[in-house]
């Protein structure tokens, strides 16, 4: 008698343990199909027009570029020096107007989380990626000029302090 006893016990334990191997397998499968599914949405990197200043959205670890009211801001992932894709597409204007005779100043920030030393380091990397893409572009280095800010730490969240910007000096 005391085997039968144990038999409801035993079904209990062993359904809520096949439950919750269903469970987890349901949970992975649900979260690699969630990741496939946002890769295939956008990609990282885009080249997006503010029209209002402020209303600007930053991805903490993606590179994206923004053109607003006329100053190009390359915002850049934690700890990397690399630019957005649509770099080039976004700088056409200003490209242009260095071509055209006006001078570039290509400014470079951080966030205020880490070493200041290396993030310094790390935004005068960043401006110098940008200033290679001009240079690259055909904008002659004389029509550049590597601005560092006063205050290096940019403002608003990380996301947003850790961008380069270029502006048109007419």
């Amino acid at each position: 008698m005391a085997t039968q006893d144990n038999e409801p016990e035993q079904r209990v334990v062993a359904v809520v343990l096949i439950s919750l191997i269903a469970l987890i397998i349901a949970g992975v499968l649900g979260l690699g199909v969630f990741k496939a599914r946002g890769d295939k949405a956008a990609p990282a990197a885009s080249v997006v027009a503010a029209p209002v200043p402020g209303a600007i959205a930053v991805s903490a670890t993606d590179a994206s570029v923004v053109v607003d009211n006329g100053v190009v801001k390359f915002y850049f992932a934690t700890g990397k020096a690399e630019l957005a894709s649509g770099a080039l597409a976004a700088l056409a204007e200003a490209i242009e107007a260095a071509k055209g005779g006006s001078r570039l100043v290509v400014s470079g920030f951080h966030d205020a989380t880490g070493d200041p030393a290396f993030n310094a380091e790390l935004a005068k990397q960043r401006a110098y990626a940008v200033r290679d893409a001009l240079v690259g572009a055909g904008v002659a280095e004389s029509s550049l000029e590597l601005s560092k800010p006063a205050v290096t730490t940019g403002s608003g969240a990380d996301a947003e302090a850790r961008r380069v910007e270029v502006v048109i000096v007419r």
